[in-house]
């Protein structure tokens, strides 16, 4: 199957674990060495054969590559991947007392198994493994960004439809892709973009997911054209900021926070390739998508219907049960606007504005080269309480930072305090979450 043609199943109600359609591509790029979807298959298949029995496999592999094997290999047992947004003692105990009927897959122990090493990339295998649409294929978790996190249960049938849809939507145009993501494949995102992407498709992905921007310029360069570089607008500013010279690339896809226009652009004209944006969630998946530099409406994606009610923004993917959203949209066709999260607007004197667009023009200023604003958790609901920002402008001084920002907000807006702090604690999807931001500012 191309990456252009529609999947063809052979039993309703049962989707296969690998497009097998071209076995001798690649699928994955091991240190500039292609893996062959025949070599992936007959992996998996000799590591699902040493899987201990169990109900749920904590899938923690760092190396993408052996994460997907895992993660395949879980499936074809019969297993449900869990996908913890931490992989501390801390973090794998609590969920292992909550799953108890659990095991934990790491590097290591996949690598040992039955890696590329063990498979002659021309192995030979003519079908793969159908899987039922209902099985419980991962249990995905929030970052916990704005709180605890959260467990969200993905069926095969709703990977396999997100692998499709990006494949044939974002990236069809490009013919056989080859993907290198820098945010983590336990994410959704990541899980979305560089393992349901791979399985579904004919697109490749680098098994690299690098963070500094000459690792990022480096891994691009081990794979050939066309390239297309999944990341997040964290990642993007600092290629920017490092002036970074990248090897020619297809699109530009980033996802995880929104990328102001002034961003994109500026990437658009450096790197010479379009960016897009994808807008989603753990919940959701991906829904929705848009080229920052066409405008601010998002288009739905193929399956996707959104309706709006008093109670909020309900989204339905394939006729399955609707999913109330968190952001507040403003609905127009088969598209929408996002206005701000729920938990984001600030409403001050009859004026509103969201946190995530105070945040963007703060960052907007010349000389700031990371910043957030947001709200303490001790908020006292009978007062109103101006918004906070901490901010990484090694150049500025604070008060030169609230002067420019007066120029770009309504004052009323304007955070109180405002500290400059050296590095904000971003995670590893360069999201920030709310007790690493407390403590932070306590200590600034």
């Amino acid at each position: 199957m191309s990456a252009e043609s529609a999947p063809e199943f052979s039993a309703p109600g049962f989707r296969p674990l690998l497009e097998l359609g071209a076995a001798d591509r690649p699928m994955f790029w091991l240190r500039g060495l292609p893996v062959s979807r025949a070599g992936f298959a007959a992996s998996v298949a000799a590591l699902a054969e040493r899987l201990p029995v169990a109900r749920y496999a904590i899938n923690v592999c760092e190396n993408r590559f052996a994460f997907a094997s895992a993660f395949a290999a879980a499936i074809a047992r019969g297993q449900t991947n869990l996908l913890p947004a931490s992989s501390s003692p801390a973090a794998l105990a609590a969920l292992r007392a909550k799953y108890p009927d659990s095991y934990v897959l790491w590097d290591d122990a996949v690598r040992d198994g039955v890696l590329v090493p063990r498979v002659p990339n021309g192995a030979s295998l003519h079908a793969a493994p159908m899987i039922a649409d209902t099985h419980p294929a991962a249990m995905v978790f929030t970052s916990g960004s704005s709180g605890e996190p959260q467990a969200h249960l993905k069926t095969w049938a709703s990977i396999h439809h997100s692998g499709s849809i990006i494949s044939t939507q974002l990236m069809a145009a490009f013919g056989h892709a080859n993907v290198l993501a820098t945010v983590p494949q336990q994410h959704m995102y990541g899980l979305e973009t560089s393992i349901a992407v791979p399985l579904v498709s004919m697109h490749a992905v680098s098994i690299e997911r690098p963070v500094f921007p000459e690792d990022i310029r480096s891994a691009l360069a081990a794979m050939p054209a066309p390239r297309v570089l999944v990341t997040t607008p964290v990642h993007i500013r600092a290629l920017l900021n490092a002036e970074t010279r990248l090897p020619a690339l297809a699109a530009i896809i980033s996802a995880t926070a929104p990328l102001s226009v002034d961003l994109a652009e500026r990437a658009e004209i450096q790197f010479d390739a379009p960016v897009m944006e994808i807008y989603g969630s753990t919940e959701t998946g991906s829904i929705a998508s848009r080229r920052t530099l066409q405008g601010e409406r998002w288009q739905l994606l193929d399956g996707v219907s959104l309706r709006s009610t008093e109670c909020g923004s309900f989204v339905s993917i394939d006729n399955d049960a609707e999913i109330n959203l968190q952001d507040i949209l403003e609905i127009d066709g088969d598209g929408f606007r996002l206005i701000g999260r729920s938990s984001d607007m600030l409403k001050v004197g009859g004026k509103r504005a969201s946190l995530a667009d105070l945040t963007l023009k703060l960052q907007s200023i010349p000389g700031v080269i990371d910043a957030v604003v947001f709200q303490s958790e001790a908020n006292d609901d009978t007062r109103v309480q101006r918004p906070i920002a901490l901010v990484v402008a090694p150049g500025l001084s604070e008060n030169e930072i609230l002067a420019a920002l007066a120029q770009l907000i309504d004052p009323v807006f304007l955070p109180r305090p405002l500290r400059k702090v050296a590095e904000l604690p971003r995670n590893k999807v360069g999201k920030l979450p709310r007790h690493a931001l407390q403590k932070l500012l306590v200590n600034a």
